[in-house]
């Protein structure tokens, strides 16, 4: 078998094998509520043999929201929608479901990236006020921030549990907290971001608070035995910005407070970044941080092919591979890998007749 079709279990929740569908904003939704786009984007990948699906970054507030199309989950429109398309999804595949809480910060209020993706000024439609750990724009010609005070800290707190509380309801199996990619949590952790002089910045210990807080929150509103994960930059690749170091230490105090996984990305904190893209290109970030600690990583990033993935998790680098474009590009990307490696992957009875006669072994009516 090789390790890639292994299962793994990440909190009491099993995952017949190691690939992880990563969350991709669809920016299909109308006031944060999914729609039947969304139905039929994850309903094709929860029929890709993959070992879980993630939900694209759900906003826990309206102006948490990248882009007015985004999808939320603040109230009941939001979670009576994401029920909806839960409900004819799990209908047809037992995958387990995964979704990715989120506040885009200062990077919030744009248009959707097939429209340019640039920042809406507040006034404009679709536009509003972003917020963030301090006044700074992520692009200088970009309407500032309000740095967050005591309220609106705990007002996002507050809605991150209260997002979790939904998920619970919805019968999702895990969470995954965003805390990368430049979007809020993010903005606290990176002193390229942060420059705050209160309790929430300066020192690293200051600015892992406010994350810190916010997971702690998630995990207390959400069932004790389904998993809570954390998505984090493991570099900003900008020099004196957030780094594999910090986020080794930063991984470690989520450890200690019970986090199920951490899954490794990179970037998005500030334009000036310099990432050295390739295949791989995140992995190593991946393995510092398995190195130091003992829950199961993550890795991501161009990893596009099955003797690639499974050469990551075979070697130790990564206990699970997460995919993206490559699934978007490819949803039976897990058929393919599994007759690639010599394994065996679970299919919903519909396709069993169009398993290829040289891979007689393939598929599994699970």
């Amino acid at each position: 078998m090789p390790k890639l079709f292994e299962p793994i279990t990440i909190g009491s929740l099993t995952l017949s094998n190691r690939i992880v569908i990563a969350p991709m904003c669809q920016y299909s939704a109308e006031d944060g509520r999914m729609t039947d786009w969304h139905t039929i984007h994850l309903g094709q990948l929860a029929l890709s043999g993959a070992g879980i699906l993630t939900i694209e970054a759900a906003a826990v507030s309206p102006e948490g929201r990248i882009s007015y199309a985004d999808v939320g989950l603040w109230d009941d429109e939001t979670e009576a929608a994401m029920g909806k398309v839960l409900e004819s999804v799990r209908r047809w595949s037992s995958m387990p479901i995964a979704i990715q809480l989120a506040h885009a910060g200062r990077k919030a209020s744009t248009a959707k990236p097939w429209d340019g993706g640039a920042q809406i000024a507040p006034g404009e439609p679709n536009g509003w006020q972003t917020v963030s750990a301090s006044g700074l724009p992520f692009q200088s010609h970009e309407n500032a921030p309000e740095a967050l005070d005591a309220a609106g800290l705990a007002r996002i707190r507050d809605a991150f549990a209260e997002a979790a509380r939904r998920t619970a309801r919805l019968g999702i199996d895990a969470i995954q907290i965003h805390a990368a990619h430049g979007y809020l949590l993010h903005q606290f952790l990176s002193p390229l971001s942060n420059h705050r002089t209160d309790e929430y910045g300066g020192s690293l210990e200051n600015r892992m608070r406010f994350p810190l807080e916010v997971f702690d929150a998630v995990r207390a509103a959400f069932p004790a035995g389904k998993p809570v994960t954390v998505r984090v930059s493991g570099t900003d690749w900008v020099d004196g910005g957030w780094d594999i170091e910090q986020t080794i230490a930063f991984s470690r105090a989520l450890e200690q407070r019970g986090v199920s996984a951490m899954h490794i990305s990179s970037g998005g904190l500030h334009p000036a970044q310099a990432i050295p893209v390739g295949p791989n290109y995140q992995v190593p970030l991946a393995r510092k941080v398995k190195e130091a600690v003992s829950v199961p990583v993550i890795a991501v990033g161009l990893i596009t092919e099955p003797e690639q993935a499974e050469a990551i998790v075979g070697t130790g680098e990564a206990d699970m591979v997460a995919l993206a474009r490559t699934v978007l590009y490819d949803p039976r990307w897990p058929w393919h890998a599994a007759a690639a490696l010599g394994a065996q992957v679970s299919v919903a009875p519909q396709f069993l007749r169009c398993q290829p006669r040289r891979f007689k072994d393939l598929f599994s009516n699970g």
